[in-house]
């Protein structure tokens, strides 16, 4: 595994690999007919495609703060559940990530969640020898936008299977909650942009310095195949509003040329958009080292 980093401003930026697993095409894409998503999204026999999770982590010199945005599934999955997801962590993992960059996680000092579904918060927590839960990161502050906390421990039927009482518990009893405001500015030149249509209070995380700009654009845009607007996830709470979003999103990140980086997309780690003839595509793909 080879993972990429680069310097923007008084941020160093690191790629976290968390592992891969596969989840169903056909909410993956919602109303896309399979014969379009699976010429770039090849499904398995099961109807699933390829997906990772791919987390960030940033060292702010001005502060001395180490952020991680995201960490993955995690490995509180019992054998059930990692073969309906096809969880892989044999080679990309949070451990041989940070090892691989010279950090361990006792230096995260704040962890900010997108949000809080299964695949983004997993791996806050382990269980011990002793089969207790226990945090992963023990030094940090966890970050959650506070209308997404309030919907996360009051799921409606269909989201609720996304947030996981094992995932969620040790958050809430850490004692370093920080409930943050939609578009929360965390320091000079690292933010957030709030959007509501995947799930209520997402945040993406901004990096802005000068001229170079890099979004973590999370389950906004899930891979680069959903860049078209109509390419929107059957797993959205509200559809619609995730239209608007990527559509108003999409046009600054062409006009301005923003970075996007991707959290779920197996083979782009980031992206570029251009805007032609009314559509959206991709006009660069590369890495946090080619920055």
């Amino acid at each position: 595994m080879s993972l990429s980093k680069t310097t923007l401003g008084p941020f160093e930026l690191f790629t976290i690999e968390t592992g891969d697993f596969r989840l169903d095409g056909g909410a993956m894409f919602g109303v896309v007919p399979k014969t379009l998503w699976s010429r770039d999204l090849p499904a398995d026999e099961k109807n699933r495609i390829p997906m990772t999770m791919r987390c960030l982590l940033i060292r702010s010199k001005n502060t001395g703060k180490l952020y991680l945005i995201d960490n993955g599934a995690g490995t509180k999955f019992n054998d059930k559940m990692e073969d309906i997801y096809q969880l892989d962590q044999s080679n990309k993992n949070l451990e041989n990530s940070f090892k691989e960059h010279g950090f361990s996680f006792d230096d995260v000092t704040d962890v900010i969640f997108t949000h809080l579904h299964f695949d983004h918060c997993g791996g806050t927590s382990f269980y011990n020898n002793s089969d207790e839960l226990e945090l992963t990161f023990s030094n940090a502050t966890y970050h959650v936008v506070d209308t997404h906390w309030k919907n996360a421990n009051a799921p409606n039927a269909r989201e609720k299977a996304s947030f996981l009482p094992e995932n969620i518990t040790p958050i809430k009893e850490s004692g370093k909650l920080n409930l943050v405001k939609e578009n929360h500015e965390y320091e000079p030149g690292l933010s957030a942009v709030g959007v509501n249509g995947h799930t209520i209070g997402q945040q993406l995380p901004k990096v802005e310095v000068d001229s170079e700009t890099l979004v973590f654009v999370a389950d906004l845009l899930p891979t680069h195949v959903h860049v078209p607007i109509p390419w929107v996830m059957g797993y959205d709470m509200y559809p619609v509003q995730t239209l608007n979003e990527k559509d108003a999103f999409l046009k600054i990140a062409a006009q301005k040329n923003w970075n996007l980086y991707l959290e779920h997309d197996a083979h782009k780690e980031i992206i570029r958009i251009q805007y032609e003839d009314g559509r959206f595509s991709v006009s660069d793909s590369l890495t946090l080292s080619d920055l």
